[in-house]
């Protein structure tokens, strides 16, 4: 390795496990929230009066999580220093009448959730997960981690063009799972669901469920520097933030107020009560702020000196695809931590905010690269020009490097969640 930080294996196998306790956003945060609790942070729910005490607290709104430190001694104007992050990931949803089929298979009706690559989803074993809503409003978590569901694709003997005219999916027609044989029976899925998570029948009354593959994230490799996985986009971010937050709550010395904003829906334009473009980030700040006797002048001075880093991966360069990237900027895995650039805000990065992130990076002894897309071809966005506009907070944009992004199955370098890890706390601490 050609930089100081010593790499912990034992960080990238906890966050193997993290990816497969979380096929869903709401295992995700859940997760989190369970790791939060082990370090001392208390919830605290939105239909609650706050108190001003200082430590540990966190927020909970379905697949969302706030959660924050408040150390002693700080004032109602100190600022924040926000971590950001996604919970979700483009997959495979199940419709409010799941239960379809033809010619004698039982199918899931299921919808295209975010920029999904839908060839990556075929021929692959999917389990089910999310959650569902009870009659009494309350909520379970699914999780059916077995070879439940299959998209097959069509044999090449009946599709003899698919290796020269490339394949081509109808996402009505070719994308619906089949899960058995037989005649379609309206609420099958539902009733299967109850039995998995011994509930009665018709006890369930509301689903958000969706498919994930069951096979494990996995060391790659004639070194094992490489690691495949699902869902690295973006719980890769949302597991290093979390240890990055439980590390400076332990730190001591903060002078700020460290922050871990986890949202849902970015990939799909993060509108909604759990997204970035929804209120649920700016309302957790301003009644901390009021919550240790400050005002609106304490809200605004806060905000005027809070910082966000937005973490998010971005595309290390294809091996196979070299002139699709820019030619001076060429991320590589394990290089560390990536600053993403774009001039017309896709992502929100300036030169101030470069300052600030290659001064984390040097406390933290972690290499850092630079990434801007190709002119010519048009760069993605992040929560990160959502956050800025919206709460009128720097913010930074940047990430780990990966391949294969959007797939059912994406590809890092194995050291890269440790150097951002450590990146992201010294962040926080500094």
């Amino acid at each position: 390795m050609t930089n100081s930080t010593r790499f912990d294996r034992g960080h990238t196998d906890d966050l193997m496990s993290f990816l497969a306790a979380s096929p869903s956003p709401y295992h995700a945060v859940a997760n989190a929230a369970a790791r939060l609790d082990e370090a001392g942070f208390r919830q605290v729910a939105e239909t609650d009066a706050w108190d001003g005490t200082h430590g540990g607290k966190y927020v909970l709104r379905g697949g969302a999580l706030i959660a924050w430190y408040v150390p002693e001694g700080a004032e109602p104007a100190t600022p924040f220093r926000i971590l950001g992050a996604h919970t979700d990931s483009p997959n495979l949803r199940v419709k409010p009448l799941p239960d379809t089929g033809a010619h004698g298979w039982r199918q899931i009706a299921v919808e295209i959730y975010g920029g999904a690559l839908l060839n990556t989803w075929l021929d692959r074993d999917l389990g089910l997960s999310g959650r569902v809503t009870l009659r009494d409003g309350s909520h379970r978590l699914v999780h059916v981690d077995r070879a439940l569901l299959r998209v097959p694709q069509l044999a090449i003997h009946l599709d003899r063009s698919v290796n020269t005219d490339g394949l081509k999916l109808d996402k009505q027609r070719h994308m619906t799972p089949v899960w058995g044989l037989g005649e379609v029976s309206e609420g099958d899925l539902i009733a299967f669901v109850e039995q998995e998570a011994q509930l009665p029948a018709g006890e369930i009354r509301g689903w958000d469920l969706m498919v994930h593959s069951i096979e494990p994230p996995a060391y790659l490799g004639r070194d094992r520097e490489l690691l495949a996985g699902p869902r690295m986009d973006n719980l890769l971010s949302v597991h290093a933030a979390t240890a990055a937050l439980i590390t400076a709550a332990g730190s001591g010395e903060l002078t700020t107020i460290p922050v871990l904003a986890a949202f849902d829906h970015e990939e799909n334009g993060s509108q909604s009560d759990t997204g970035a473009d929804g209120p649920l980030l700016g309302s957790v700040l301003e009644r901390s702020v009021f919550a240790r006797g400050g005002a609106y002048e304490d809200r605004a001075r806060a905000f005027a000196g809070t910082v966000c880093l937005s973490s998010d991966t971005g595309h290390a360069v294809h091996p196979n695809y070299g002139e699709r990237h820019e030619p001076g900027h060429h991320p590589m895995p394990n290089g560390g931590p990536i600053l993403k650039v774009n001039v017309n805000q896709r992502y929100a990065t300036d030169g101030d905010g470069r300052a600030v992130f290659a001064a984390a990076c040097e406390r933290a002894e972690v290499p850092w690269q630079s990434f801007v897309s190709n002119n010519a071809i048009p760069c993605g966005t992040t929560i990160g020009p959502i956050t800025a506009a919206r709460h009128g907070i720097t913010t930074i944009d940047v990430g780990v490097a990966i391949l294969s992004m959007h797939s059912a199955r994406e590809l890092c370098g194995a050291e890269d969640p440790y150097l951002l890890a450590n990146a992201l706390t010294a962040f926080l601490e500094g």
